[in-house]
């Protein structure tokens, strides 16, 4: 199905930019799809023929579906990368969003900290509920890189910024991009 949609679907659906797939160790399929804006994701939603692929896609999950429309998108370096061998997705809460993304965005200290990063997106929701992806080079640099004791003023930021954090890990991420 995912195919298909890039085949019939993707060249009519304005402001699509890519997305970031897999499936986590408990066989959650994810799909971090983006666009442009939060406009030209309504249109793609609103197409008729988004809406019959929906209605076949939607037979192949098990349970309920969850959306997570974000207009607040903040690219971490240049955004993803259809390079990564591995992409974490971490959810959770944010009660500080300026720090959180001042400590995202400031890329010369988190490249220094972690050059296996090869970029990522922070998508936060209304409610204060944030999905960021973090695509590194591979799983081994990642998991090398999570021993480093990150600097204590940035561990008690992040802590204070953020809590009721998951990790979700994408070991074989695929990629899709306009």
């Amino acid at each position: 199905m995912g195919e298909r949609w890039l085949r019939e679907l993707a060249p009519g659906a304005d402001g699509w930019l890519g997305g970031t797939y897999g499936f986590t160790d408990d066989d959650q399929f994810l799909a971090i799809v983006r666009f442009e804006s939060q406009e030209a994701a309504a249109a793609n939603a609103a197409r008729p023929e988004q809406g019959a692929w929906w209605s076949e896609m939607e037979r192949l999950f098990d349970g309920p579906v969850e959306f997570h429309d974000c207009a607040d998108v903040t690219l971490l370096m240049d955004g993803g990368s259809d390079d990564a061998g591995f992409v974490q997705v971490i959810r959770g809460k944010v009660d500080d969003v300026d720090t959180l993304k001042a400590m995202m965005t400031d890329t010369e200290q988190l490249h220094e900290m972690r050059p296996e990063i090869l970029g990522g997106t922070l998508a936060i929701e209304a409610d204060g509920s944030f999905i960021e992806t973090v695509s590194f080079s591979d799983e081994e640099s990642a998991r090398r890189g999570e021993q480093v004791a990150m600097p204590e003023e940035v561990r008690r930021a992040m802590e204070t910024a953020m809590h009721d954090v998951r990790y979700l890990d994408l070991h074989q991420p695929w990629f899709a991009s306009r």
